[in-house]
């Protein structure tokens, strides 16, 4: 097949999803999530870990730098509509954090600013640990400690890497996924939006 037929192709695909996916992605939700309140609350959750939202590729480019967008892995159109969408849910549904933490790579403050749920605070215990491009255990040492030092009475919303979320809670997301820990219990809970 003509490559300039494949992406006429693509990109009416990715149209019809924006129209009817997006719009199906919303109503799922809206339907499940009376729920997200649920889930906090059965395990006294405190904070929510959420992996960036999608981004298509695996890993960053070689030339990758912190701070230059141009040279990581971003958002694509649907991954911007997802978490203006996500954020929107959260709205609906009342959760409200105290903070709002990112990793510093593009694609997640991206999402955290998009969610538009409060001020973004960029913080280097939730860059990605998955190409070595930060120290791995320097990293989730950090990591370990905010949660270590986090009230049990405050609910924050931690936007990150699947490796670095996995590491922490032993659950896998997709992307936008979300899951709410315990940082007492060390419990973890899948919030699917699906």
């Amino acid at each position: 097949m003509d490559m300039s037929i494949e992406i006429v192709i693509m990109y009416k695909f990715l149209t019809i999803f924006l129209i009817f996916g997006v719009s199906n992605f919303v109503t799922k939700a809206h339907a499940d999530n009376n729920g997200i309140q649920e889930i906090i609350n059965n395990i006294d959750a405190n904070v929510i870990f959420m992996r960036h939202a999608l981004a298509p590729g695996i890993g960053d480019p070689t030339n990758f730098k912190i701070g230059d967008c141009s040279t990581q892995r971003n958002l694509n159109q649907v991954g911007i509509t997802q978490a203006v969408l996500i954020g929107k849910q959260l709205k609906e549904n009342s959760i409200q954090f105290d903070k709002v933490y990112s990793s510093y790579w593009c694609r997640c403050y991206q999402t955290a600013s998009l969610l538009d749920i409060g001020l973004v605070h960029k913080f280097s215990g939730l860059n990605s640990i998955f190409q070595n491009f930060v120290p791995r255990k320097e990293t989730l040492k950090k990591l370990e400690q905010k949660l270590f030092e986090l009230p049990s009475s405050s609910l924050v919303i931690f936007v990150t890497h699947q490796v670095n979320i996995q590491a922490i809670t032993k659950k896998n997301v997709i992307s936008g996924g979300m899951v709410a820990f315990n940082t007492s219990t060390k419990e973890a809970h899948i919030i699917d939006l699906n």
